[in-house]
């Protein structure tokens, strides 16, 4: 059983979440731009950890999360999995921790910007009942891809939260099934 964990970064994990970025996002943010996240009261990064084995004392970083708290909105500004451990539940356990983070900052609602060619994020993100409200043109660099915006409303809604725990079951089977093992799941 592989052990993950979700934890907020620290500024010695920067050198690496830099590369992991590189890797999955292709370099969107600097060292100085974690390390302000890092700093601001109104963000929250986090970090998903693996252990694959337990003589494994080296746990590495496989995915990043961050969201932004404007007024009374989350503003998810990155969610990225190492394409080596993609399509196993993991980045829906991120964005699962981001809302539930949303949740107790008494954020009324979620939004972010996805490229309009990456269904698979696209179907996670409809799946925690995203909706497309409209599009930014050549939003990605420099392919000149577009963005779509996506909102999701009313998530201190009794409706959502208990939507919210019948994710969190489905994405706990989905884990083990996957042979992870969560460690580690509060970062506030």
């Amino acid at each position: 059983m592989k052990k993950i964990a979700i934890k907020l970064l620290t500024p010695a994990e920067v050198p690496e979440i830099v590369e992991l970025d590189r890797i999955c996002l292709g370099g969107l943010w600097t060292e100085a731009a974690y390390l302000r996240e890092i700093a601001s009261d109104k963000s929250t990064l986090i970090i998903l950890r693996l252990w694959e084995s337990e003589l494994n004392n080296q746990p590495q970083i496989i995915g990043m999360g961050c969201l932004w708290s404007i007024v009374d909105e989350a503003h998810i500004t990155l969610l990225g999995i190492h394409p080596d451990f993609r399509r196993q539940g993991l980045g829906r356990l991120l964005l699962f921790s981001l809302l539930e983070d949303a949740i107790a900052r008494q954020l009324e609602r979620a939004t972010l910007e996805v490229n309009e060619h990456n269904l698979g994020a696209i179907n996670l993100y409809q799946k925690y009942g995203f909706q497309i409200a409209g599009s930014r043109k050549n939003y990605y660099q420099p392919a000149g891809d577009d963005a779509l915006v996506l909102w999701l409303k009313g998530i201190q809604q009794d409706t959502f939260k208990t939507n919210l725990r019948q994710w969190q079951d489905q994405l706990g089977d989905r884990l083990s099934k996957n042979s992870y093992h969560l460690k580690q799941t509060k970062f506030c």
